[in-house]
């Protein structure tokens, strides 16, 4: 951890052991290292965290977890590592063994696993952006939707398509709000936030600005190799900077 880091800040990053559509997803290489130590990677480099947790329930991610530099102090309960729980559950068990251990973070970042574009000054930005303003629970990564979604299809049960907001048809463009969306890869949060359960997407949340192209769900087959050419296309370019 850096001299100018935040104290009291911990970052989780949650890696079960059961994903099905893509198995064993979490520590499958991607783009040369084991999915997870891209994420690992990135929380350490960014000095915002006085320990790099991995909560997960599978024996061989904390395993390769623990050989790029992250803790696994404690192994996930079976009820909390199904298809259902949700993220908020999973990082506030990780708050109370803090708590159970004497330590109390007073911010607590949830970094997913399946993040390789997550960058260290993302991370810093997120946090600051954690303690800006009063009223603040979450800051989170978001990216803006590449077509309006006011102007989106649906299929009709005869196979044919309809508008969702058909006022929308005659509306250039330009001239509709523009949308923005979880980008998946990080959410900061204060910890009694996190075990109180307040929800992430509200007025209580600060949203962190990603470009689209650093942002991709990993969730098929088909999205890790579009995820794998954008990242090396990414990495070549930042090359070519670096020079």
């Amino acid at each position: 951890m850096s001299d100018n880091a935040p104290s009291g800040s911990v970052v989780v990053i949650p890696a079960r052991g059961g994903s099905k559509r893509i198995p064993r997803k979490n520590i499958k290489p991607f783009a040369g290292k084991p999915m997870i130590a891209w994420s690992i990677e990135a929380a350490l480099a960014s000095g915002c965290f006085d320990r790099v947790l991995v909560s997960t329930d599978d024996e061989e991610i904390a395993t390769v977890a623990s050989e790029w530099g992250a803790e696994v102090p404690f192994r996930r309960p079976a009820e909390l590592s199904d298809d259902h729980t949700g993220t908020i559950p999973v990082i506030a068990h990780a708050i109370e063994w803090l708590r159970e251990q004497g330590e109390a973070p007073t911010a607590v970042c949830c970094l997913y696993a399946t993040a390789p574009f997550v960058q260290q000054e993302d991370l810093r930005r997120g946090y600051e952006s954690l303690q800006k303003g009063e009223e603040v629970d979450y800051a989170f990564s978001v990216t803006s939707y590449a077509f309006p979604i006011q102007r989106a299809l649906r299929l009709t049960p005869q196979g044919r398509v309809a508008m969702f907001q058909p006022e929308n048809f005659h509306t250039r463009s330009q001239d509709l709000e523009e949308a923005w969306h979880d980008a998946g890869q990080f959410y900061w949060g204060l910890s009694d936030a996190w075990l109180d359960g307040r929800p992430v997407f509200s007025e209580r949340a600060v949203p962190v600005f990603l470009p689209r192209h650093r942002v991709q769900d990993i969730d098929t087959p088909e999205d890790w190799q579009r995820a794998e050419w954008l990242f090396k296309a990414w990495q070549a370019e930042q090359g070519k900077k670096a020079l």
